[in-house]
């Protein structure tokens, strides 16, 4: 009885109740990379996208040149673009 008696008055002091450490704020890929060196282009989809490699022209299947910018964001290396 003396030790129920005992835990539950420890219970009761402020501070003795166990509370997590906070957790450190999590940072992303793309906080680190935002903005360092690259450029935005319009995707050939439509969509701006981020790319910090150069500019260049491929030959696509049938022939032509395509626009390409490599190196972007979300580990693409290369993403047509719109002319």
């Amino acid at each position: 009885m003396n030790g129920l008696a005992s835990v539950l008055l420890l219970l009761s002091l402020p501070g003795a109740r166990f509370t997590p450490p906070a957790k450190p704020p999590v940072e992303t890929k793309i906080s680190h990379q935002a903005h360092k060196g690259g450029q935005w282009y319009f995707a050939e989809t439509g969509h701006a996208v981020y790319c910090y490699g150069p500019v260049m022209f491929v030959t696509t299947p049938a022939g032509d040149l395509q626009r390409v910018a490599t190196f972007c964001q979300n580990d693409q290396a290369i993403v047509p673009l719109k002319e």
